[in-house]
């Protein structure tokens, strides 16, 4: 792929991206969804955020990643779950997977 190729392309995803953002608030007043549609499709983002999460924790690569990035998100959960300010949900998270990684976890 030359870069002609990769340009138009590109600018082909930003024009559909924009579009499909520009045609939510449009449509919002045409299309109606029932109470049970509009609860699944809350629901569907949830589960989907729970996914990215959870790949996003356990896996690295094609394989585990190891005990300290699980243990850092659980110190950060339970941080904002405890609603702890957001820097501190961070800086805890992330510290509890350094000095983990420091002391030889993996």
């Amino acid at each position: 792929m030359d870069g002609m190729e990769l340009l138009v392309a590109t600018g082909i995803l930003a024009a559909g991206t924009f579009a499909f953002r520009f045609a939510g608030p449009l449509l919002k007043t045409r299309v109606k969804l029932s109470p049970r549609a509009e609860r699944l499709m809350t629901l569907a983002a949830v589960v989907l955020l729970a996914a990215l999460v959870a790949t996003s924790t356990f896996v690295e690569g094609h394989g585990f990643a190891g005990f300290a990035r699980p243990a850092g998100v659980l110190v950060g959960g339970v941080l904002a779950w405890r609603k702890a300010p957001f820097v501190v949900v961070v800086v805890a998270a992330a510290a509890t997977a350094a000095l983990l990684r420091l002391a030889g976890v993996p």
